[in-house]
């Protein structure tokens, strides 16, 4: 990397700097700090933010949030990223735009966000604080639940699109039914619950909607193959999200394939250690927020790391 331009770029970008040995510390785009508080390091590739904590393990994140795609492919140069289209090409609309999906919401469903449960919510209510959940969680994600109807004795997750209309929901048995999720039949191709992402801050892939609810600011994937055209990908890569894996532990080739379809666009990635239980919907929020703050980054420039991963 030539630093010298690599710091011209970064003028360009966030305006003058100040440096501090090896680093160079800019205002932060972030949180508008009056001094110059933002960190970052060329030779370690990161920035961080010392009063927001704005951070970053690729500074391309940066440079493509904050500028143009000129500044942007100027970077690229820079730095020996040569395919410059692959950012683009997962937008081309190769196929005629679909219609946002909308489902209703099952017959016969009763929601447990009120403060007064009736009897009959009391079984389905205790089954939700047996897996760890409270009323804000329950609040949160609309839950409620089914007592007749195709789906009967089950909890009832929905998920809501951008304008607020349901376009997916998961019914989870509370009465110990061998078959314990009963979907509709519809395209898994959404966002569960987007309405409420916030592709801003850190976001968790996961396996099911309750390791979701542990998560924090999760998307479950609700064990579907993740496709390279998903919406959820764009979604991603459009917002440049940074994205922290915790899938369960034997779901290694779907894990793999994340790791690879989103290194392609230098998404910052982090792999979350699920291991000890079952899923992470079964973890401890504690437990579960100490192991985000230890993930390993996967650094998608290690090409040793993605031969062993296409070799799986």
């Amino acid at each position: 990397m030539n630093k010298n331009q690599a710091e011209k770029v970064l003028f360009d970008v966030l305006g003058n700097y100040k440096r501090l040995s090896n680093e160079i510390l800019f205002y932060c785009p972030d949180c508008n700090h009056h001094k110059h508080k933002l960190s970052v390091n060329l030779d370690k590739n990161a920035f961080k933010c010392w009063v927001c904590d704005y951070r970053g393990r690729n500074i391309r994140r940066l440079i493509r949030r904050c500028g143009t795609y000129t500044q942007l492919k100027k970077w690229d140069e820079i730095t020996n990223r040569i395919d410059y289209n692959k950012f683009e090409n997962i937008f081309d609309e190769k196929e005629e735009k679909e219609e946002p999906q909308k489902l209703e919401i099952p017959e016969g469903f009763y929601s447990l966000c009120g403060k007064n449960k009736s009897r009959a919510a009391m079984k389905p209510y205790k089954y939700l604080l047996s897996r760890g959940l409270n009323d804000m969680d329950i609040l949160r994600w609309k839950i409620g639940y089914c007592l007749e109807g195709e789906y009967r004795n089950r909890i009832v997750v929905p998920s809501f699109d951008d304008d607020g209309d349901v376009n997916y929901f998961v019914g989870r048995s509370f009465t110990g039914d061998s078959y314990k999720y009963k979907n509709p039949r519809a395209s898994k191709n959404i966002v569960f619950n987007e309405l409420f992402v916030d592709w801003d801050s850190d976001l968790i892939l996961v396996e099911g909607v309750f390791d979701a609810i542990v998560a924090g600011n999760a998307v479950p994937v609700l064990g579907s193959t993740v496709r390279s055209d998903s919406r959820l990908i764009k979604k991603i890569v459009y917002h440049d999200t940074p994205v922290y894996l915790a899938f369960d532990q034997d779901a290694h080739k779907k894990e793999n394939k994340v790791i690879r379809m989103l290194s392609r666009y230098d998404i910052e990635l982090y792999k979350i250690d699920t291991s000890g239980y079952e899923d992470v919907g079964s973890m401890p929020k504690d437990i579960f927020d100490e192991r985000k703050k230890s993930a390993s980054f996967i650094d998608g420039d290690n090409y040793l790391l993605l031969n062993m991963l296409e070799a799986i």
